[in-house]
């Protein structure tokens, strides 16, 4: 999944939102979470389901009839890919840009200028 071709679109977030906290969901408890969720019927989660089975998002198996859906993606991946991705669109790539963006309508509190700090030192010891 290196490419943008492969990044999750904001529907398939909703779906890996419910795996991730959940671990694992049956086609029977995906489609009430997401009936709740987006207002899906049972037919357009378990054709999401399918699909983002197909891309390598997600994984099922069959037990006694039941399939059940799990990640096949971890969430701290799939975050790091979104942001790649859009630093690379939107920033050229460049961090000093993003941050440079992001800081000029929104004040940093002490804490948080104390964090980029610490995490330059430690990226300039690296």
């Amino acid at each position: 999944m290196d490419n943008h071709s492969n990044a999750l679109t904001a529907t398939q977030w909703s779906v890996m939102e419910c795996l991730w906290i959940s671990g694992s969901l049956t086609g029977r408890q995906a489609t009430e979470q997401l009936q709740e969720k987006m207002g899906w019927n049972r037919s357009t989660t378990l054709t999401q389901l399918r699909r983002m089975e197909e891309k390598g998002f997600v994984k099922s198996c069959d037990q006694e009839g039941v399939k059940t859906f799990f990640p096949a993606l971890c969430r701290e991946d799939a975050v790091l890919q979104e942001t790649e991705s859009f630093l690379e669109r939107v920033y050229s790539g460049s961090v000093s840009m993003m941050l440079s963006a992001m800081t000029r309508k929104t004040t940093l509190t002490k804490e948080e200028i104390h964090e980029l700090h610490a995490l330059l030192d430690e990226m300039e010891g690296k």
